[in-house]
């Protein structure tokens, strides 16, 4: 499968076998999804070291793909995270089946009824990075929806990849699903993606999942509907009427618990009349956390262990213990700052005062706005929508974290007794 003609033939095989999967899918009942579910959290509990293992493997090869230490943290599967993983997955069982779900109806005048009913879209290529345990998220979603999913994985994660996609094809031969509702491209070939992009007879959506060059190639190239997931340029904008306490902890929260990840903070946005109380206390606290700061003119004096910022360091998604910080002399400004300067995911306002947090709502145009909350609560898990395949920042045909409902599409069925059009 070395050349382009090879790879160009797998796609379409894999494609078709996903078309045929999701037919049958699309009539799988509740019972059969949630039976498929709990085998795939039971096989993760037991197989524990055996995931580990297949994991360590991709972790020693980290530095052949150059990856920092928050790249390195999105890579790993412990023993930790193997349980919230399989947690997640009983949470996705729990969740409400959407198909066949009446949306609305209504009765017309000459005797029709017609419904909305929620459908799968049908197979999904899913195209990743970095973080294993996705896999497991985005299969479960998936099949829950009644869509057949090909998973593309990144090469710095194929082992750990290929372990639990064997865990998933395993257990939809034990629960008598079709085998090929979860398929992995067992090659790291980059062309493989190209190729898989044209399918659009048989492929209905892609959801790439990954850093901006990954997006870009994939919007540019497919031959089917994009469900985007753009860069995360969070913001975290302290207001003149905020708690200087509860702010600190927010800031701290969204930069540092996990730096390596969509929704953490990437820019601190500090009301003028606040600087002055405000940025030096929270300075030493990045600082003692590694934060590396990049200052605008007004605020670097009050941080003079920072850089200079420049343009385009409001401009970047870091995924680093980095952090760019401007002073702004009104909540207006802030705002403007944010939607120029942001990438529509997660933006987050301290404030005690009902009219600001009000009208930062209103006015930023971002897919999450949170008021007096850190921004790494946008989160499937965290919003109550169980695992999630992504966080758009596109407004159609999802927004913010997709889950079950964001995989699914509708379509009109008209009951009638016989009736013409005249």
């Amino acid at each position: 499968m070395d050349d382009l003609t090879d790879l160009a033939a797998y796609a379409q095989t894999v494609a078709r076998r996903a078309r045929g999967a999701s037919r049958v899918l699309a009539t799988a009942t509740g019972d059969q999804k949630i039976d498929w579910l709990r085998r795939v959290s039971e096989l993760i509990r037991t197989r524990g070291p055996a995931l580990m293992e297949a994991n360590g493997r991709d972790i020693a090869r980290a530095p052949e793909f150059q990856l920092n230490a928050a790249s390195v943290d999105r890579l790993r599967l412990d023993e930790r995270r193997l349980t919230a993983l399989a947690e997640g997955v009983d949470a996705v069982a729990h969740l409400p089946d959407p198909i066949g779900e009446i949306l609305d109806s209504n009765m017309r005048p000459n005797g029709l009824l017609v419904t909305r009913v929620c459908v799968p879209l049908g197979v999904i290529f899913f195209i990743y990075e970095s973080r294993p345990s996705v896999t497991i998220d985005s299969a479960a979603l998936c099949v829950k929806s009644g869509n057949a999913v090909i998973l593309r994985g990144g090469k710095e994660a194929f082992d750990s990849n290929r372990a639990l996609y064997q865990l998933l094809r395993e257990s939809l031969d034990d629960t008598g699903l079709p085998g090929d509702a979860v398929q992995l491209v067992e090659t790291t070939d980059r062309a493989a993606v190209g190729y898989f992009l044209r399918c659009g007879h048989d492929i209905d959506v892609a959801i790439p999942r990954g850093g901006k060059s990954l997006i870009e190639r994939v919007t540019s190239e497919a031959q089917m509907p994009v469900i985007k997931h753009f860069d995360g340029v969070c913001h975290v904008y302290v207001d003149r009427f905020a708690d200087l306490d509860m702010a600190e902890d927010i800031v701290v929260n969204g930069k540092c618990q996990r730096p390596g990840v969509c929704n953490a903070t990437e820019s601190l946005l500090v009301h003028g009349d606040v600087a002055d109380a405000f940025l030096p206390r929270i300075g030493s606290a990045l600082r003692e956390r590694g934060v590396e700061l990049r200052c605008c003119a007004k605020s670097r004096p009050l941080l003079p262990v920072s850089e200079l910022a420049t343009e385009a360091d409001f401009r970047t998604e870091y995924l680093d213990l980095k952090l760019s910080i401007k002073v702004v002399d009104s909540l207006e400004d802030a705002i403007a700052h944010i939607n120029e300067f942001g990438s529509h995911h997660t933006d987050a306002i301290v404030t005690r005062d009902s009219m600001s947090s009000d009208r930062f709502a209103q006015r930023v145009d971002s897919a999450a706005v949170h008021l007096n909350a850190s921004t790494r609560f946008n989160d499937g898990g965290e919003y109550g929508l169980g695992a999630e395949i992504g966080i758009s920042t596109d407004k159609f045909h999802a927004r913010g974290p997709c889950g079950l409902r964001e995989l699914t599409s509708y379509k009109y069925v008209v009951r009638g007794q016989g009736q013409t059009r005249d």
